[in-house]
This record gives C-alpha cells, structure tokens and sequence, in this order.
C-alpha cells in the first residue's frame, strides 16, 4: 500500500506544482488559452487556488517523507478533492460537461491518496 500511495502521491504533485505554479505566477493572459474559467475568476481566487495547489502537492511528500505529522497528507489529499470538486462546479456553470475528465480523474487520483494514506498513519 506505501509504494502505491508514493506513486499517485507522486503523480498529484508532479501535476499541481506545474498547473499550481502557473496560477500562483502567470498573468490572466498567459492563462487564458489554457484554463478559459480565469476570465470570470477574480485574480486573486486564482492566485489563492494556486497556492493551495503547491501547498497540497507538498503536503502529499513531506509530511510521510519525513514522518512529521504524518496526517498532513491525508489532509492535503482531501483538499485537492476539494479544489476538484470546485473546478468540476465551474465548468458545470459555464456550460462546459466536457471538461470535466480530467478534473474527475484528478479527483479519484487525490480520493485514492487520501485512502491510501489512511493505511499507514
């Protein structure tokens, strides 16, 4: 169960430090052809989901990486659910049911850390 939990652990934080980085950093512009939702999103939501995004990714790592408060894994796992769950409401309302794959599998990857996690703290 440990080697599975650091493989999608791994796999979570490799994608939010990417996507997390480019929020907390690139303008609205730079954004734009990318994720079409930060035209209606205030900059500043942007930035602040970003900056979850990074502090999740970190969370899955070094908490079991280290052993201190282990539990801050499980707890990043559920965060990045949640900012999933968001993501999947904002495409809903903006008519976009076809975007929605890869936030539903981000969401299943961040639930099965979350599990996953729950097996060994």
């Amino acid at each position: 169960m440990e080697i599975a939990y650091w493989i999608v652990a791994a796999l979570l934080a490799v994608f939010y430090l990417y996507a997390g980085g480019k929020k907390a950093v690139q303008s609205q512009e730079q954004l734009q052809p990318m994720m079409g939702w930060v035209d209606r999103v205030p900059m500043p939501l942007v930035r602040t989901i970003g900056v979850l995004e990074i502090l999740g990714a970190v969370g899955l790592i070094l908490p079991p990486l280290t052993g201190i408060a282990t539990w801050l894994a499980l707890a990043a796992a559920i965060g990045l659910v949640l900012i999933q769950v968001g993501g999947i409401a904002v495409h809903l309302s903006r008519g976009e049911a076809k975007l929605i794959g890869l936030n539903i599998g981000l969401l299943v990857a961040a639930a099965a850390a979350a599990w996953l996690a729950t097996t060994w703290l």
